[in-house]
């Protein structure tokens, strides 16, 4: 369900037909597109952050674990084509914003009061490196008690690709025998 919002102040600045970008452009940048293909947005190389958030709100926006973000300055962000297909969802209580495909639903953008200089991006829109590496986790607090933490993996029988986490195996019970208890 769309949900039709006023555009804030400093929404993304979209590349003119003209191919001009207002504002200053590094020399390298990295592309990004949603799954149809749309929506198709830049940031100049390097992004200013890269982190894992594993807050409820994200985990649920994104249907995954945690979600992965790349941070960019407004100004170093611009969106190439389908600005149109953008729809905006603006939570009241928490005062972020987050924008998806209209057509295909892939999470584009996160807004958060906190930085209003900042888009947030999933780092999966990507199909080339953004400059920064993921080494920051947030709000771990509200992770996920199902989210893989590293634990042993093998693989599947029968399935190749697909691997499993096998059971702990289980610790025999110890008999208590009081005839010989001290």
């Amino acid at each position: 369900m769309r949900q039709a919002a006023s555009k804030p102040r400093g929404e993304p600045k979209v590349r003119k037909a003209s191919g001009k970008v207002p504002g200053k452009a590094s020399a390298v940048q990295a592309a990004g597109a949603c799954v149809c293909g749309a929506v198709r947005i830049e940031i100049d190389v390097p992004a200013r952050w890269a982190w894992h958030d594993h807050c409820a709100a994200s985990r649920h926006a994104q249907g995954c674990a945690y979600a992965t973000y790349v941070g960019s300055y407004r100004s170093r962000f611009r969106v190439l084509a389908g600005a149109d297909c953008l729809t905006r969802y603006e939570d009241p209580e928490r005062g972020t914003a987050r924008s998806f495909c209209a057509r295909c639903g892939t999470p584009m953008l996160y807004e958060r009061p906190r930085a209003p200089t900042m888009l947030n991006i999933p780092r999966a829109v990507f199909s080339e490196r953004t400059g920064r590496e993921t080494r920051y986790h947030m709000n771990l607090s509200e992770q996920a008690d199902w989210t893989w933490a590293g634990e042993k993996l093998v693989p599947l029988k029968g399935y190749p690709g697909v691997m499993w986490q096998p059971p702990r195996k289980k610790k025999p019970a110890r008999v208590v025998d009081s005839m010989f208890e001290a």
